[in-house]
């Protein structure tokens, strides 16, 4: 009978170590490979600085899509009439109706909430991303809607 041999444990623990970061390192690649689609109106030019800002320093790839009918769009993924803005993102099986920062979008990847099906900012608030103008902003509130109904996700001060 032929035994194997054990391992040390300082190899032990390197293992681990080299398991874990592959492991990091692969988890973080998800996150960063989901599927982002703008829908935009071909005339609105907000909607191309709103997805420079979702993209960041290439934290997500944006494609941009010219559709002209964007009402269409929205009613087939479920964004609801008040909810309505310029622009519709569908982002890794959400739907992000308007002006959303990309902090909230990125929150809802990680958290993934049941009964919601996306967030939205309606209208096109000033001071919102896409809408800078300098450091002033309108209030305005992230709306979480979905079958579970709707919630304040994150709510935005005037300034």
């Amino acid at each position: 009978m032929r035994l194997k041999p054990r391992l040390s444990p300082v190899h032990l623990r390197r293992s681990l170590g080299l398991f874990a970061a592959y492991a990091l390192v692969a988890c973080a690649g998800v996150a960063q490979a989901a599927s982002f689609t703008m829908f935009r109106d071909p005339g609105c030019g907000c909607c191309l600085a709103w997805a420079q800002h979702v993209e960041g320093d290439e934290a997500h790839e944006v494609e941009r899509v010219d559709h002209p009918d964007m009402g269409a769009i929205k009613t087939k993924h479920g964004v609801p009439d008040d909810l309505w803005s310029c622009h519709t993102l569908l982002a890794d099986g959400y739907v992000i109706e308007g002006h959303v920062p990309r902090a909230d979008i990125e929150r809802l990847l990680r958290e993934r909430p049941e009964g919601v099906t996306g967030l939205a900012v309606a209208g096109m608030p000033l001071g919102s991303p896409g809408m800078e103008a300098g450091d002033r902003r309108q209030p305005y509130q992230v709306i979480a809607f979905g079958p579970a109904g709707r919630s304040v996700w994150a709510s935005y001060p005037a300034k």
